[in-house]
């Protein structure tokens, strides 16, 4: 049985005071049956680190370099990210690849570095709402899955299918078409020689309380990736419930 996993991405939001409160919210969810990972922007990483260090809650962070270390002004690599006390990156988030250019080749390079590092990395993968029209979801996905399957060999790795139409519109997949993709990824890892039963794959794209159990209802939803629902504790701790109990 794969746990359910809901991971905050709390994007570039919040500031000390705020955070202080946020962290406090979340730290009541640390009993339930789910593992919660809380992704801040770097500045707050020590902040983040120093609350959660004994709360069950674990620390991500939102991104990494493509590089181990080096004259690389303003990048972090994984090494840095593990010494504040991360234990999983995000990787290859459509807000990368459209606001920032990142190829699948820089995405397959980051996440090597991740893994390198001993982190775990959330790969996202996701088509946009023209190439899902015109019939190409699946061959989007499967060109994102292609360069960073070969790095995602322990069952601590982590997929997360975004949909680029739903994420931050209000919009949301069904539970129809996510299931679907879900199933479609899972048979992509399989497809690679690798075990498609203990990798989880989350859902993300404008998750909130009152979609987040139908959604974890479906056999392939492992759990969600939680943009603007983490930056509310109450309703990321609602999320987190309902992944506890389906």
């Amino acid at each position: 049985m794969r746990k359910k996993l809901v991971v905050g991405n709390w994007k570039m939001n919040g500031d000390l005071a705020r955070n202080a409160a946020l962290l406090e919210g979340v730290c009541a969810a640390s009993g339930q049956d789910v593992e919660i990972v809380v992704c801040p922007p770097f500045p707050y990483l020590a902040q983040a680190h120093e609350r959660l260090v004994q709360s069950g809650v674990l620390l991500g962070a939102q991104n990494v370099a493509a590089f181990a270390d080096g004259a690389f002004t303003g990048e972090t690599s994984a090494a840095m990210l593990k010494d504040l006390g991360c234990s999983w990156v995000i990787v290859g988030h459509s807000e990368r690849r459209a606001l920032f250019g990142e190829s699948n080749e820089v995405v397959a390079s980051k996440l090597h570095r991740v893994t390198e590092a001993g982190l775990c990395p959330i790969l996202c993968v996701g088509e946009t709402l023209e190439q899902r029209e015109s019939g190409r979801a699946e061959e989007v996905v499967a060109s994102q899955l292609a360069g960073g399957l070969a790095d995602m060999g322990s069952s601590r790795c982590v997929l997360a299918y975004e949909p680029v139409w739903a994420i931050g519109t209000g919009r949301t997949a069904t539970p129809v078409q996510a299931q679907g993709m879900h199933e479609f990824i899972r048979e992509c890892v399989r497809r690679r020689g690798l075990d498609g039963e203990s990798v989880r794959i989350l859902y993300g794209g404008s998750v909130n309380p009152a979609n987040a159990a139908e959604l974890f209802a479906c056999p392939d939803i492992d759990g969600a990736l939680v943009g603007g629902a983490s930056l509310e504790a109450n309703g990321f701790l609602a999320i987190c419930a309902a992944a506890a109990a389906s």
